[in-house]
């Protein structure tokens, strides 16, 4: 095994990401995203995509609004990371850096 493939397959195996930041990324980005397009953002199934939503609508760091036919979801960037040591850190700080903000 080569060292750069040595690298890839650790990396396939692991990432820094939680799903649940992973979708708050997806929707932070598009806020009208579908369940279907959360799904394939995060690399996990549909249902999985939408127990990820839902755990976040529970603790408050989404709100989902219906609006004609579809979703439309609101992001609280306040709410506090969810990992001790973390938690003085806001999910939008975070984000901020993923989505190159100022």
């Amino acid at each position: 095994m080569s060292f750069k493939t040595g690298i890839v397959s650790i990396m396939s195996e692991w990432g820094f990401l939680t799903n649940h930041m992973h979708a708050l990324y997806c929707v932070a980005r598009h806020p009208g995203i579908r369940i279907r397009e959360i799904a394939e953002c995060v690399g996990v199934q549909e249902r999985a995509a939408h127990r990820l939503v839902s755990d976040l609508v529970e603790g408050g760091y989404l709100t989902r609004s219906r609006v004609g036919s579809r979703n439309l979801y609101e992001l609280h960037p306040n709410q506090p990371m969810r990992r001790e040591g973390l938690d003085e850190v806001a999910v939008g700080e975070i984000l901020d850096v993923l989505l190159r903000r100022d």
